[in-house]
């Protein structure tokens, strides 16, 4: 028999029209592959592992290009296409040297059709090539998109969970796809399938609200909505503690220029940032998560997950790019021990 797939992953791949300047003064927009599944799934595959991406898109050139683009990265594909529905756009504009904003459209697309019976094909055709996938890994974008998707992801982690596969769950919340109350009525429910919880320092309380919270309550981590730190240290290991509790074995924060951490029930950890000039955030947090499951996959203990986790995010705000910067495993070693602006030769 054949050796089952590392990584699976679903979601809404949607091609990003990148602006270097503002949108509003026209110019020339460059043709990308967006979405953070498929920014994961490129980012484990580029590691050394084998990945599988299954998703919905448009019978458009769209999605031709999105599938092209995945299959040449390694990545096996198990998709449908929608010929009534489009491909997703998003247009990103570089507004200002500090600030990006994403302008999504994505109502009514093909990859927002995602149900139940797309997560069952990619179950079968992942477990046809062996003894089925080790690592499932969603997002709560996913679950934004429509009650049908919603429904795929909560039955793709019940099943996954049940299964005993590791289920990894990225809260990566989009404010403008749902309110907050919104994420935290499905999430909450969602992370009690999950083996590693990985959210950003003000996206803890969406999983982890005490049960007695008022329904506007982050318990702390609305503060972060503006930038800032989401919560006090105290919070944040308050809120670790009750997923631990709940059955989640990792609760990985990340933190941006600041780091990452990681609370288990065995301690907690922490690492900085990979000093780097950053050129472009966007894909960041995808490429952490990346390169945290890829070190999982490979046996690294927590610590070791921890830090490709954040050698992978260098990688990602120091090139332009969700993904296209990405390393390969042979490349980790050229941040962090090599000197800033040196040519190898």
């Amino acid at each position: 028999m054949t050796a089952g797939v590392d990584l699976l992953t679903f979601g809404e791949a949607m091609v990003s029209l990148r602006s270097a300047g503002p949108l509003s003064a026209g110019g020339s927009l460059a043709m990308h592959v967006a979405g953070a599944e498929s920014n994961v799934a490129v980012g484990v595959a580029r590691l050394g592992h084998s990945v599988t991406w299954a998703g919905v898109v448009g019978d458009d050139p769209h999605g031709q290009f999105i599938l092209r683009q995945l299959r040449s990265e390694g990545i096996g594909v198990q998709h449908r296409e929608d010929a009534a529905r489009s491909t997703g756009v998003m247009f990103l504009e570089q507004r200002t040297g500090d600030v990006t904003r994403a302008f999504y459209y994505r109502a009514g697309s093909a990859g927002s059709t995602l149900g139940r019976d797309d997560v069952e094909r990619a179950f079968g055709a992942v477990a046809g090539a062996g003894a089925g996938a080790r690592v499932l890994h969603l997002t709560g974008i996913t679950a934004a998109l429509s009650p049908e998707s919603r429904r795929a992801v909560e039955y793709a982690a019940e099943r996954a969970a049940g299964e005993g596969m590791v289920v990894s769950l990225d809260v990566n919340y989009r404010g403008k796809l749902w309110s907050r109350d919104e994420a935290r009525a499905v999430l909450t429910p969602l992370a009690r399938h999950a083996s590693i919880l990985i959210a950003s320092d003000d996206e803890l309380g969406l999983v982890a609200s005490a049960p007695d919270a008022p329904a506007d309550s982050d318990a702390g981590s609305d503060a972060g909505e503006a930038g800032g730190p989401g919560n006090s240290d105290a919070a944040e290991a308050a809120m670790a503690a009750r997923l631990l509790e709940r059955g989640v074995k990792e609760v990985v924060v990340k933190r941006g220029a600041a780091g990452a951490g990681v609370h288990t029930a065995d301690g907690r950890w922490e690492a900085p940032a990979v000093p780097v000039t950053s050129i472009d955030t966007v894909g960041a947090g995808d490429a952490f998560t990346a390169g945290y499951l890829s070190a999982l996959l490979d046996g690294e203990d927590v610590a070791g997950r921890l830090q490709r986790g954040i050698l992978a995010g260098a990688f990602a705000v120091s090139t332009a790019g969700d993904w296209e910067g990405l390393p390969r495993s042979g490349e980790l070693a050229l941040l962090g021990t090599t000197r800033s602006g040196t040519t190898q030769r």
